[in-house]
């Protein structure tokens, strides 16, 4: 952190805490200058940052005063339970997300992290010194497992996760999704079920579809994540081969699962006899310190699949990726020679680069506080923007806000409507095989928030407005 989002922290803390309550006169711009040694252009700063998430306001002649205290948005609703899926879903919205950016827009579509950060500078300077130095290791086929330095250095971050395993659990993938589809195709056959979440990933819900497997919907909460409970129930009506799951960091609903439901979840895996495919691609994104445990930390069967990458903590172009495939290995293994064969070697050993000279921790710390700032005030502008009564997460990790607006709104209408502003959303249809959440949308907000931003979230609160007074639910603008 800078010294400036170092002291706005601190003052966020003391707010949250009720240490300044709502409406009390802070400390002025001298005061906390001497206080904590920074200068006034430090404190200043400070107060903007704080001015931006609307904890603080300015008063003219009079200081700076702790914001009224405003009613925190209610969260998402959980869905309901729904029937197998056995048709490819939203596949034309979802190629069109993917699609290249058009000159000029500004879209909160993918789920990529900023790459555009200093700490990435030696990342990018390993790829060229292993390209200068013409090393024929990089020009060369490695092993179908994947480098084994990379492999070790994984194992090594594994162990904040609570997982202690050697590099020979471990398989280099091309980026998270080939690990799923590994993990998937190790435990499934086409024509059988794995339970998910709902909301879930569209790339996984259309990676399962691809390989004709038949999708079950979970409810899930956005604070507690998949329910236990129903799915239960799902398992003593239905034959589910494996039950996918994103318990830290979730995308879209952004919660970390508590580690009484991850328990719990692997408990009921152990009693029905089912695998469990762990995707913990946002598992270091994790806000809180140390980070989640995964269910992988906690089986001892080797029941667990647990699937990751690179693409959310350093850069999705890297296409570096890994399995642990607990006791499923030799399989997997088939099923890389297979399929893709050795990943490129380039770019898994400038990572082991990167990792060895002590980079990796600490652009993963400068991105979780990143991110954790920037939650903050695009939760803030969303409030004041949006209409009254928009439901918003509260991730705790990640980078990635769900939202459900009023049920007359449709999100794929609102996507078109936007379109002609040059500003593009994840509709929340393709978060589901079933046509639920189409009234709910998933914005990034990993790049810097700069006043552009928020200029878009601006007109997308104004459509969306006009749309609820065409269909005559509208509210004021706020």
């Amino acid at each position: 952190m800078t010294r400036y989002q170092n002291l706005a922290s601190i003052l966020s803390q003391r707010i949250e805490q009720g240490l300044y309550p709502a409406g009390v006169r802070l400390p002025s711009i001298r005061v906390l200058s001497k206080e904590h040694g920074v200068s006034i252009t430090t404190v200043q700063q400070a107060y903007r940052e704080l001015e931006d998430q609307q904890l603080v306001e300015a008063r003219p002649k009079s200081g700076y005063f702790v914001s009224p205290l405003k009613t925190r948005p209610e969260l998402p609703a959980v869905c309901s339970m729904s029937q197998c899926s056995l048709s490819i879903p939203q596949w034309d919205q979802v190629l069109e997300m993917v699609g290249p950016l058009k000159e000029g827009e500004i879209t909160f579509v993918s789920a990529a992290p900023d790459v555009s950060v200093s700490s990435l500078r030696p990342l990018t300077r390993a790829l060229s010194h292993l390209s200068q130095r013409h090393d024929l290791r990089t020009l060369s086929y490695d092993d179908v497992r994947g480098s084994l330095e990379l492999r070790e250095q994984i194992a090594r971050l594994l162990i904040d996760s609570g997982s202690h395993m050697d590099a020979g659990n471990i398989m280099i993938t091309n980026g998270c999704r080939e690990a799923l589809s590994i993990a998937v195709r190790c435990v499934c056959a086409p024509g059988d079920i794995v339970a998910v979440e709902s909301p879930s990933f569209h790339g996984s819900l259309q990676l399962l579809h691809g390989l004709g497997m038949k999708v079950l919907e979970i409810p899930t909460d956005p604070v507690n994540g998949i329910s236990v409970e129903a799915l239960e129930l799902a398992l003593d009506q239905w034959p589910v081969k494996a039950i996918m799951v994103t318990p830290t960091a979730h995308n879209p609903l952004g919660y970390n699962m508590p580690l009484e439901r991850r328990q719990a979840l692997l408990k009921l895996a152990q009693h029905y006899d089912v695998a469990i495919v762990e995707d913990d691609v946002y598992g270091e994104l994790s806000f809180g310190y140390p980070r989640p445990a995964t269910i992988t930390s906690m089986d001892d069967e080797g029941r667990v699949l647990l699937c990751s990458s690179f693409s959310k903590t350093l850069a999705p172009g890297l296409r570096v990726g890994w399995i642990a495939p607990g006791s499923y290995m030799n399989r997997a293994v088939h099923m890389k020679y297979t399929g893709s064969g050795s990943t490129a070697s380039l770019t898994q050993l400038a990572i082991v680069e990167f990792i060895k000279q002590g980079h990796y921790h600490k652009h993963v710390r400068r991105m979780r506080g990143q991110y954790q700032r920037n939650l903050d005030i695009m939760t803030g502008w969303i409030t004041k923007y949006f209409p009254c009564g928009t439901r918003i997460s509260r991730p705790q990790g990640g980078c990635l806000l769900w939202i459900e607006l009023d049920h007359g709104i449709d999100t794929q209408q609102l996507n078109a409507l936007l379109a002609e502003h040059n500003i593009s959303i994840a509709v929340g249809a393709v978060f589901s095989t079933a046509g639920k959440f189409h009234s709910c949308m998933r914005i990034n907000y990993a790049q810097p928030l700069t006043a552009e931003i928020e200029n878009a979230i601006r007109q997308i609160g104004v459509v969306i407005h006009q749309l609820l007074s065409r269909s005559g639910f509208g509210n004021s603008v706020k």
